[in-house]
């Protein structure tokens, strides 16, 4: 049983977060607490669940400015990762899950993802642009090792020549190296492997259920040298926590062979600002107030900022001095190197119906 201020392992989130839709609330009283530990037993539930949903539609259109993508695709819902800075956690609130340990231990699993998608791709009016796996929760999170959803939904966009990018932190996806090569021979795919951090110590306290960092390099690597272009999103960028790994961060990627990488300076929006200072005070409480402030000098003395152009770089002296340190290292090791757009001509040759002899 988990001890008064002892940091809970293997999990991101310390604490079940109630749902602000909710009416009711819960709490956990001191009595029953008392009661578990005499007894041996855990006062909540930890073990991962995963849960059938069946949605009518599948990709999502992105109306956010700043994020980069114009559709995305979610084959689950809730991440065993457990990241504790994930910005998707509050969108479990939606689906009558919490923000912390339900969102990375009660997973919702879309099984007709590859149908809604076909269904998608042959509408008569859909013209082929990126679609990103995922915008949301990690399509290569422990869920899809059993239901294999994302692999094949990478089968279905090869099936249609239609192009695909793919967000993940985890390693899982060299299990895919064949049908992404195939895409990636069409140009048809780009991956964004996420590295937040060069130290196993602080990847295993930010992010509990991820791939190690020598396994994330690796997969640039494999990934690189199949001809897949990959860009490493070093995101994002923690003030005290990361933030002296930046040059660092951007070596390792170049030299494993990413062409790119990208940035953001964390934000605590909704749900996750009380997750986050939770987590950091049984996590790493000598620098709590430290980092906790630093965040907040980011985003104009608050924790979040949710306005488009600003909140994704954050602005003041220190998200300057992070920008800066992006720009010289893209110049020191990445120059010359480029991500060209995906290849959208060919799905019309692949499209249903098509009488194409090209």
């Amino acid at each position: 049983m988990q001890a008064e201020g002892e940091h809970l392992k293997g999990r991101g989130a310390q604490k079940h977060i109630a749902n602000r839709f909710d009416q009711n609330r819960h709490e956990l009283r001191d009595d029953f607490l008392n009661y578990c530990a005499q007894e041996g037993d855990e006062p909540q539930n930890l073990k991962t669940l995963f849960i059938d949903t069946f949605p009518k539609t599948i990709v999502n259109k992105v109306e956010s400015p700043d994020v980069g993508m114009g559709y995305s695709l979610n084959p689950y819902q809730g991440c065993e990762h457990g990241c504790v800075y994930c910005y998707a956690r509050n969108s479990h609130e939606y689906w009558g899950y919490g923000a912390g340990l339900d969102f990375e231990s009660r997973i919702l699993v879309k099984r007709n993802a590859v149908r809604l998608l076909e269904k998608h791709l042959t509408k008569k009016g859909w013209k082929a642009a990126p679609i990103v796996l995922s915008g949301n929760t990690d399509c290569y999170q422990p869920a899809e090792k059993r239901f294999k959803i994302t692999r094949n939904l990478l089968e279905a966009f090869y099936k249609y020549r239609h192009p695909v990018a793919i967000i993940t932190k985890n390693a899982l996806i060299q299990r895919d190296l064949d049908v992404i090569k195939e895409l990636a021979a069409n140009n048809l795919i780009q991956v964004n492997m996420s590295i937040t951090t060069l130290d196993e110590k602080t990847r295993r306290l930010l992010e509990p259920r991820t791939a190690s960092i020598k396994k994330r390099l690796e997969t640039v690597k494999k990934l690189s040298e199949l001809g897949v272009p990959v860009n490493v999103m070093t995101a994002p960028i923690i003030p005290g926590i990361n933030s002296h790994e930046v040059l660092p961060l951007i070596k390792a990627a170049a030299d494993h062979g990413a062409r790119s990488v990208g940035y953001t300076v964390v934000r605590l929006n909704g749900a996750i600002g009380k997750i986050f200072e939770q987590w950091i005070k049984s996590a790493m409480p000598d620098r709590a107030d430290k980092v906790l402030n630093q965040i907040a000098a980011c985003h104009e003395g608050n924790l979040n900022d949710s306005q488009f152009g600003r909140r994704m770089r954050g602005s003041g002296e220190f998200a300057n001095q992070i920008k800066a340190q992006m720009e010289l290292g893209r110049n020191k090791f990445l120059k010359g190197r480029s991500i060209a757009p995906l290849n959208c001509d060919l799905f019309e040759q692949y499209r249903p119906g098509q009488l194409s002899l090209f």
